[in-house]
């Protein structure tokens, strides 16, 4: 009886340990994509004025479809990650909720998603309406840069 609960607690350790082995650590898995600042639009100035950077700011809606796809499909990829981190402050704010209808009659929106790039004092540099995929994404901020 003995030797049978030995080879049965083996078993269930071995089957344990295998497992946590082949299951990822949540917390150790780097971000990948565009890591977004939250807080309050008046702080998010400040660390852009302390930065010396420019904001990149995804004005969505909660219900827009293109708004989703950009979250889904562009934000989260690395390479579109690895340029916006290294240059810009990135932000989104659901336009309808929260702090975002009080930006939106500070940055007008003509349609979702709206995509803008706004120095720290709050100036529009450039302002993008519509869908992009990755390379044009790059693209623009690129564009951005330039000026």
């Amino acid at each position: 009886m003995k030797s049978i609960f030995t080879v049965v607690l083996a078993i269930v350790l071995a089957t344990g340990l295998a497992e946590a082995k082949s299951t990822p650590n949540k917390k150790a898995k780097a971000a990948v994509g565009i890591q977004f600042t939250e807080g309050a639009w008046s702080k998010i100035l400040e660390k852009a004025k302390k930065e010396k950077k420019i904001i990149f700011f995804d004005a969505y809606a909660s219900w827009c479809g293109p708004c989703k796809q950009l979250q889904k499909y562009v934000f989260t990829r690395q390479d579109v990650g690895d340029f916006f981190n290294k240059n810009f402050v990135n932000v989104k704010k659901d336009m309808e909720e929260g702090e975002g209808p009080k930006l939106a009659s500070i940055y007008p929106l003509d349609a979702y998603p709206t995509l803008f790039f706004i120095d720290g004092n709050g100036k529009v540099v450039k302002k993008f309406v519509g869908g992009l995929d990755p390379e044009e994404l790059i693209q623009l901020g690129k564009s951005v840069l330039k000026k």
